[in-house]
């Protein structure tokens, strides 16, 4: 059975590429849940749920065979590409991968959902990824994407979904969300692990 579909399975993991997630390894979190993950991280991890919604991205899973073996996840759309083994969402919403991973762990009903590496703004005037630099981003001297839209369609995921809780995992004195939901809570790391210690394993 999909780990995310258990019925005993009460966190999902979901994963930006904001270099603030560099702060966790993928397999700290693995054993209490499933983990959501986008674009590039197959390079160095083979997450639960691969999301990647940027066509060049999605070329390069087709290429590399990735999609055939593994979850890859894309919203339908006239610009995606069609391929065999891509799975696809329906209906589109338009988001980035970020938010895609979020809209995708919540169609599976967990309690809670911890946030990494979505951190919206760059560092130092220049783009917070950690693939800077490498097959299809930015050059790392590049200066920071504009995050306007990948803020709100987080915020409206999380508005949304008012029966999950959300934990935003970052480091202090980073860019908070000071959102206004019941539902939404922004934590460091030290109390994350904090919380991590008390939970059971599900795998």
């Amino acid at each position: 059975m999909d780990v995310s579909q258990k019925t005993h399975v009460v966190r999902h993991f979901v994963f930006g590429n904001g270099r603030t997630r560099l702060n966790i390894e993928f397999d700290e979190v693995k054993p209490y849940g499933p983990i959501y993950a986008c674009n590039a991280v197959y390079r160095v991890y083979t997450p639960d749920y691969l999301i990647a919604v940027d066509k060049k991205m999605l070329e390069e899973l087709h290429y590399t065979n990735y999609m055939q073996d593994n979850n890859v996840y894309t919203f339908i759309s006239q610009k995606t590409p069609k391929y065999k083994h891509l799975n696809y969402i329906d209906p589109a919403m338009g988001y980035s991968s970020g938010p895609t991973a979020l809209h995708l762990s919540a169609s599976h009903n967990p309690h809670e959902v911890y946030i990494f590496g979505f951190d919206f703004e760059g560092i130092e005037g220049k783009i917070n990824n950690v693939f800077a630099g490498t097959h299809n981003y930015k050059s790392a001297d590049q200066g920071p994407t504009f995050f306007g839209n990948w803020l709100k369609q987080t915020e409206n995921i999380i508005k949304k979904n008012s029966n999950i809780k959300y934990y935003r995992v970052s480091i202090p004195n980073f860019f908070e969300t000071k959102w206004p939901y019941d539902n939404y809570y922004q934590i460091l790391y030290e109390d994350f692990r904090k919380m991590m210690s008390n939970w059971d394993k599900i795998r």
